[in-house]
């Protein structure tokens, strides 16, 4: 049998406000948005420019489902994204306005700095040691 990680879903304030943040500031690609009446929400899945893994954008319809935007791994870095040049990746989040919350550090595995997406959820920048 082989299994994949399909989706990874985040809870989000706003549909629109998160897909800008990752395509337009990260650059992911936007997969699909589309409308689901009988549910009066929307499919909002975005991935990583080198595919992999993809993010379903799911925008909170509750108080309780509120109260874990920005805090879905209760303050620890909840997300990974692998890069192929950190330095490149790094300059051009910090020109787009992405709020590094731990600068670059140079690990035993590799080089990463943590970040904040635009709901408060930390994720590590991160390039691998070869």
């Amino acid at each position: 049998m082989t299994q994949t990680l399909a989706h990874v879903a985040i809870v989000v304030r706003d549909y629109d406000e998160a897909i800008a943040f990752y395509v337009d500031v990260l650059g992911f690609n936007l997969v699909a948005d589309e409308y689901q009446p009988a549910q009066d929400k929307r499919w909002v899945v975005v991935r990583p420019d080198g595919g992999g893994t993809s993010l379903l954008l799911a925008q909170a319809s509750d108080d309780h489902q509120t109260a874990y935007v920005g805090d879905q791994a209760g303050g620890r870095v909840f997300l990974f994204l692998q890069t192929d040049d950190f330095a490149r990746d790094f300059a051009t989040y910090q020109a787009k306005g992405v709020v590094f919350v731990r600068p670059p550090a140079v690990m035993p595995y590799g080089t990463v700095a943590v970040f904040e997406d635009v709901c408060g959820n930390l994720w590590d920048l991160i390039e691998f040691a070869t």
